[in-house]
């Protein structure tokens, strides 16, 4: 047989088998999904029993019930919250979440309770719905309720959809058929055969494992925070070594849980991390250049830093920026690598000392020691001046109109603004000169008025014409 027939056959029974795995596949989706439907269906016509529906109409009577007990109680727990003064916040949110869900609360006591009584006297068959809407009512509380603990808001909705729908399948015994059908929805690719219920089932492992990810890493970040050991640089340094650690062996652990081998994905990582470093190159300087900062200690939270025209202290050191607020509110989000390359002053790198210098100039008429003991103490009346480092006064020069000084004086809380504490000292100095009768002279200028001078005198290019 030639060798082009042969190719041609193989390329048809490669069709062949791909046809047969495609019917085959479709088959198997197209079973799933009929015994699923005839399970609802099942559930519905059970549903239809005179047993059942009476006992629907005891579930609607206690929903109707809790209504009324909700609406009674709800105004009066609002009223008992708000004179709760001095409670933590966590408190607080937990009242406020049981008064939303007050109906559910109440619904789900009264069917608990109306189940215990019916067991006692009569088939358990008799409150078996009761007991399953009890049982879907307590599981949308505790979903709820726990769901709480996810930050995002739009990833903690969908985890409460994704579990409400998975506990109502699971107490209405429908959770096989439904792992069934979504199971039998799957993609291949080549030796690995990926279904929606695969895909399910990693997102959950994933999203549960980086939850407490950030759970456990908030609870160090507390701990290290109360650390006085650790310098505030190695704090946050710990807390971001820890938070990606534990990210990268959620992902890791979440994959493996669900049997993906990640050998296969060596090769593919590599490609994308060099692709990173090409495309995402500030990206990467700007992650770099913050563990270079968390490294040397050049920054650290509260110091305060002057960085061009921004000046303000450091509220917060990312991964990606450091957040300088400044005294008028303004919240700068600054790179990283800015703080590397370019020159930064740090007000309070090694101590938190500043000193500050006030220029000015009184009359030739002054006794320049007299002046100069004057502003030292109106400098020292200021609440921000440290009086443990004496402000010094000095002459520095005699100018056209006035003997110029220099006070300087040192505070220790820049943080809490340069141009402030300056006025302050400048009204000191105003009313401590009032007082002594020092004068601060403006500038003055001697205009001498000469009688006209001959024309004569005057030579022809300036008297003109």
């Amino acid at each position: 047989m030639s060798r082009p027939a042969k190719a041609l056959r193989d390329e048809d029974a490669a069709c062949l088998i791909s046809s047969m795995e495609q019917d085959a596949t479709s088959e198997q989706i197209i079973n799933a999904a009929d015994g699923f439907w005839q399970q609802v269906e099942l559930f519905l016509r059970t549903m239809l029993l005179p047993s059942r529906l009476n006992q629907v109409g005891a579930i609607l009577l206690l929903l109707l019930v809790a209504h009324l007990l909700a609406r009674a109680l709800s105004p009066r727990l609002r009223v008992w919250l708000r004179h709760r003064e001095g409670w933590p916040k966590w408190r607080l949110r937990l009242g406020l979440m049981i008064d939303r869900r007050l109906r559910l609360i109440m619904f789900t006591a009264m069917a608990w309770g109306a189940v215990l009584i019916m067991r006692q006297i009569t088939w358990p068959s008799r409150s078996q719905v009761i007991a399953e809407a009890a049982a879907i009512a307590t599981a949308v509380l505790a979903i709820a309720f726990l769901s709480r603990l996810i930050a995002n808001a739009l990833a903690r909705r969908i985890a409460k959809w994704a579990a409400w729908i998975w506990a109502v399948l699971y107490l209405l015994d429908m959770s096989d058929n439904a792992a069934r059908l979504l199971d039998s929805i799957a993609l291949s690719v080549g030796g690995v055969r990926l279904s929606m219920l695969t895909v399910i089932q990693a997102l959950a492992v994933i999203t549960a494992l980086i939850a407490g990810a950030r759970l456990i890493t908030a609870a160090v970040t507390r701990k290290l925070a109360e650390s006085a050991d650790l310098s505030p640089t190695m704090r946050v340094l710990v807390a971001k070594l820890l938070q990606i650690t534990l990210f990268t062996l959620a992902i890791m652990i979440g994959l493996r849980a669900i049997g993906l081998d990640l050998t296969g994905l060596a090769v593919f990582s590599g490609a994308v991390g060099v692709g990173i470093g090409f495309g995402l190159q500030k990206v990467v300087s700007n992650l770099v250049s913050g563990v270079i900062i968390l490294l040397d200690k050049s920054v650290k939270p509260g110091d305060v830093i002057s960085l061009g025209d921004t000046f303000g202290w450091i509220d917060a050191l990312g991964a990606r920026y450091v957040s300088v607020v400044t005294r008028d509110g303004k919240e700068y989000l600054i790179p990283n690598e800015d703080l590397v390359t370019n020159q930064v002053v740090n007000w309070s790198h090694t101590n938190d000392f500043v000193r500050l210098d006030v220029h000015f100039g009184t009359s030739y008429r002054d006794d320049p020691h007299m002046v100069s003991k004057v502003a030292i103490n109106a400098a020292m009346s200021v609440k921000r001046v440290l009086a443990q480092r004496t402000p010094v006064c000095w002459i520095t020069g005699f100018g056209d109109s006035s003997v110029d000084y220099v006070l300087r004086f040192w505070i220790s809380d820049a943080q809490g603004g340069l141009t402030n504490v300056r006025g302050q000292v400048y009204l000191a100095l105003w009313d401590a000169f009032k007082e002594a009768g020092v004068s601060v002279p403006y500038p003055q200028r001697e205009v001498r008025i000469l009688a006209d001078a001959d024309s004569a005198d005057v030579p022809k290019f300036i008297a003109g014409d």
